[in-house]
This record gives C-alpha cells, structure tokens and sequence, in this order.
C-alpha cells in the first residue's frame, strides 16, 4: 500500500518539470531571444520529426493483436470527454456572455483538450516510476496516448472541429453591449420565466381546448423579427419549366381541386425559361439547355471536395501517417519482427544480435526524446505571447464558469464515468495504464492550437478572446491535476 504522502510527491513531481521546462520558453520570449520566426520553426519540428518519432518507437513495441481491442475504449472516452466539454461550453454560453466573435470557438474550447504535450510529458513520468512497472508500462501509455491524438487529431480537422472557429468570423459585428443585453434577458427567462410562460399556454388550453386561437397566438409571439419576415414575404409562384399553361385575359380563377396543373416557386437561381405564344393564345415554357456546372450531383461534390481534400491532408500528416503505419506494423507479426523482439517468432538478427530494422526504432527512439521537452518550451512561449485584454471587458463569468468545468467538474465525472466503465468491464480491470490514461484525459485544459488556428481564420493574425479564457485553466491545472491524479492513483493501488 502506498502512502498519502508518497502518491502526492509521485502526483507533483511531474507537474514540476512541465512547470520548468514551459517556464524556459515564457522566459526566452520575454527577453527577446526566441522570436516568432523561431518559435514556429521549432513547433514545425515538434510536430513533423520529434512527435511521429516518439509516437513510431513507443506504438511498434506496446502493441500487438492481443491488445488492440483498447481502441474502442480509448476512441469512447475520447468521443465522451469530447461531448461533455462542448455541452459544458454550450450550457455556459446560455448563462453567461460570449465575446460575438467567439461564440463558436467557446464550443471548440470546451471540446478539444490538449492532447499533446502535457499528459505526455506527465503520465510518462508516472508510468515510468513506482507503483506502475517502468518502462514497459511507460511506452504501454505513449501508445494509448497517441490513439487519443489521433482521435483528437481527426475530429478537429477532417471532421470540422476547426470550422467552428472559421464561423466566428462571418457575419456582421455584434456589439458586446448587445449580446450582453441578449444574455440578461435568456438568463431572465431561464430561471424566472420559463414557468409564467409555461403557465400561461397552459390557461390558454384549458380555457378553449377547441379554439387553437389563443395558443396560436402563443407561438406568433415566439417568432423571431427574421421569421416574420419571411413570413410576410410574398411569394411568387409561376407554372413549372416545361407545362403548357392555358391563359387569356377574361380567364377565371380555378379552384385547387379543378387546377390540373402543379404550382412551383421561383427563386432567383431558377433556370432561365424561353416562351412562344400559339395561335390559341397559350403560352409554352421550354427549358434552357443543359447546364453541366448546374447538375446536383456536381453542386454536391462542390460542396464535399474541400472536406475532402482537409481530411485527406489531415491523414497525411507526420503525426497521423505515424500512428497509422505504426498500428499496421505492431498487428503483422512477420513485419513487427523486424523491427523489434517477438516472443515466438523467430527473425534471422544483424549482426549484433538485435533484429534486422532494430536501428530504426533506435533512432525513433532517440528523436523522439526530444519531443515532450521541445513541445512544452513552444507552449511557453505560446503563453508568453497572449495579450490578455483588460479585466474590465472580459466576460469573467464565462472565464471562471469554463476553467472550473474544465479543471474540477469534468475530471470528477470523468473518475465516475471510467469506474462505472470499468466496473462493467468496457475499460479491462486489469489494465492498470489504460484505466490510468482515460481518467487522465479528463482533466486537460483547451488546446493552445486554437489560438493557431484562431489567428488564421480571424484574417488579422489576431485571437483577442481565447487567451483570457486559456490562462486561468492552465493556472489551474497545477493544483487540480495533482490533486486528481494522487487520487487516480490510490484508487487503481
């Protein structure tokens, strides 16, 4: 049995060498001798050398036939925490109020995590220590890590994580005074209200059940300035393309069950029509010729191609291609062989006695050590550079609501939600790592890559609002990781 006070230091050691090391990048971007150019520069090595290394020489040996089955879990806990931060965004932004331009990028930072670099850096300095089996158990995490990278990896871009941040961006601006005036008057609603509403359609129906007047009324009064317009709008209707319509000038109206003809409406992209008159007087429509850049099929695959192209570029990344090939290489045993020992296979060695490929993963091995130290001085020097605006225009209720869900409430019902599964046997009992990893992931603060991508979509190379939301959680994290993952510990020994 470990002690209390053995779990705490195990828990605190590893947040101290994160510390240090992100303290390393702050300090040399504050005094100026790590410019942009050289931080994005090593970020690119980060991301396309040192990570798919490190990624390469810890999946090929952890992962067999025997255990693959782990990705279930780990894509489930990955799809759960996933929902669980985007709904805890969403259920925020109804109470408290939202920079315009970060009403959708409230979302992305409730849903996306980050993956990378710190519960990297951390769970391999736990799992490389007692009570878990040292290196084994270490480069067993890594490779369940790297599945919930790719997870994350996968939504954000090929699946349009990151569109959430480009819709904050279109549209017209919205004054804060404005959207807080909308908030004050939903959170008035919401918690005094919805009953008087409530009571009210309620008498409307008791009074007249029959009579759908009053409760039409109800829902009038519901519609927004926008449906009323539409509502009010007059619609023109005209003959379909291609009908032969009868019309003379004393013609009378005809009632819909003697019409023999269908009405459509016009839009304004509607196929241009030519007409001719017959000697009865009637007019015929007659479609234009085919437009091959007008075919439904060739509008959908306008719309589909970029989503296409964004996941096929996503899946070729260093990163991905990485997991992918090193998934494929641990499940075939003759091709896993070559690369490192297998327990009932025999391979013909080099000739120092290692397996013929054995230098591969030496070298992977070796630049991937590189990995955590270089990430975590890149998001140092990521925080050094976020203007935090003044206090006095920031929505501190949002703030503070987000950093507490995010660092405290989820990582609570992330410990129920991996015990129940655990008790049901969907998370194996056994596997002391894997449970480890999946309660960890509960407890990560908002990816700094939003501020990346935010600066992109923004069109002025600015994210104004995501770093006063960002600084508060990773303030945060310090103390409730360590608290949590103490805690981690003592249930799984």
């Amino acid at each position: 049995m470990v002690s209390a006070g053995q779990l705490i230091w195990v828990s605190f050691r590893p947040l101290l060498r994160l510390v240090l090391s992100v303290l390393g990048g702050f300090v040399i971007t504050k005094v100026d001798i790590f410019p942009a150019v050289a931080a994005r520069g090593a970020g690119q090595v980060a991301l396309n050398i040192t990570m798919p290394c490190l990624m390469f020489s810890k999946m090929v040996p952890a992962f067999s036939s025997s255990n693959i089955s782990v990705l279930g879990p780990l894509f489930a806990i990955g799809a759960i925490y996933q929902f669980m931060g985007i709904g805890l965004s969403w259920l925020i932004k109804q109470f408290f109020w939202v920079p315009h331009r970060f009403r959708y990028g409230m979302l992305a930072a409730g849903g996306w995590g980050n993956y990378g670099d710190i519960p990297t850096a951390v769970i391999m300095s736990i799992t490389g220590a007692a009570p878990f089996n040292g290196e084994a158990d270490q480069d067993l995490a890594v490779a369940y890590i790297s599945a919930l990278i790719l997870y994350y990896m996968f939504t954000f871009f090929p699946l349009g994580g990151n569109r959430l941040i480009a819709l904050d961006f279109k549209g017209p601006e919205v004054e804060p005074e404005e959207v807080q005036e909308s908030i004050r008057t939903r959170r008035k609603f919401l918690l005094c209200g919805w009953p008087k509403a409530l009571k009210q359609k309620m008498l409307y129906r008791l009074a007249d059940p029959e009579n759908t007047d009053c409760e039409n009324q109800f829902k009038d009064s519901e519609m927004t300035r926008n449906e009323k317009a539409l509502a009010d709008e007059p619609v023109d209707l005209q003959p379909c393309p291609g009908l032969h319509v009868p019309y003379h000038e004393d013609a009378t109206i005809v009632a819909p069950s003697e019409a023999a003809q269908p009405i459509c409406r016009t839009e304004p992209e509607s196929t241009v029509t030519t007409h001719g008159e017959h000697k009865d007087g009637s007019t015929s429509y007659t479609p234009a010729p085919f437009n091959p850049s007008r075919h439904p099929i060739l509008r959908r695959w306008k719309t589909i191609s970029p989503s296409l192209r964004t996941a096929v570029e996503s899946i070729c990344m260093p990163a991905s291609l990485a997991i992918i090939v090193s998934l494929v290489i641990a499940l075939i045993t003759p091709v896993k062989a070559l690369f490192v020992q297998v327990d009932g296979y025999y391979m013909p060695s080099a000739p120092d006695g290692d397996p013929p490929l054995a230098f591969i993963i030496d070298f992977a091995g070796f630049m991937g050590a590189a990995s955590v130290p270089l990430g975590l001085i890149c998001l140092g020097s990521a925080l050094a550079r976020l203007k935090v605006p003044h206090w006095s225009s920031m929505p501190l209720g949002a703030i503070l609501s987000l950093a507490v869900g995010r660092m405290v409430a989820m990582p609570v019902l992330g410990v129920l939600i991996c015990k129940g599964l655990i008790h049901v046997n969907f998370i194996s009992k056994e596997d002391k790592v894997l449970q480890f990893v999946c309660i960890f992931f509960s407890r990560l603060p908002t990816a700094t890559t939003q501020v990346f991508v935010t600066q992109v979509y923004s069109g002025t190379g600015s994210a104004d609002h995501l770093p006063a939301f960002l600084i508060p959680q990773y303030f945060l994290m310090f103390l409730s990781m360590t608290a949590l993952s103490a805690f981690t510990l003592q249930l799984l020994f």
